[in-house]
């Protein structure tokens, strides 16, 4: 099923499949700090894990997240975005407050196969040093690097990253959704 809607992008709402998602803070103000990032990514892993969803992996940045997961029933992202951004939003609110939104809309894409799916993963996992946050990923501690990196291994990780370099072309805008 396609979901549109007048002035925000077009959302394919698939039932088992892989998602990359992408939100951003309205006028991409850096409006989340440490703290919020933490609240941010616990929203995330409670609300995608009361939907039935997988959330594999994410990085928040501090006007931006990207995450992976994996649907139970495509029709519910609307719904899942829509409370975090809505709870957050009103965390965000208290540290500063505003009359601005806090977040602006939300851009989804579903992996083609393993190896889009991939350059996605590394996209998202390699966004802190392409953003100046750090030089080490190891070092950036709002993102499921951590995990992944226990789960696979190093030398699979390089090896993710060497075999699918096109990660580092890969340029995410509002506009390509």
């Amino acid at each position: 099923m396609l979901k549109r809607y007048e002035h925000r992008p077009a959302h394919l709402l698939l039932n088992n499949a892989s998602y990359f998602i992408t939100g951003s803070i309205y006028l991409k103000r850096h409006l989340l700090n440490d703290q919020l990032k933490e609240q941010l990514t616990a929203l995330l892993q409670q609300t995608f894990t009361e939907f039935s969803w997988t959330l594999e992996h994410w990085v928040v940045l501090n006007n931006h997240y990207h995450l992976m997961a994996f649907s139970h029933k495509g029709e519910d992202l609307p719904k899942i975005i829509g409370r975090v951004h809505y709870q957050s939003g009103q965390l965000i609110r208290k540290a500063y407050p505003s009359n601005l939104p806090a977040w602006w809309n939300y851009w989804d894409y579903c992996p083609r196969d393993e190896k889009d799916y991939l350059i996605h993963l590394n996209y998202l996992l390699n966004n802190p040093v392409k953003h100046g946050y750090t030089k080490n990923l190891a070092d950036y501690p709002f993102s499921s690097f951590h995990q992944h990196i226990e789960k696979v291994g190093r030398e699979n990780l390089r090896r993710q990253f060497s075999d699918n370099p096109k990660y580092q072309s890969l340029i995410l805008t509002e506009d390509d959704f």
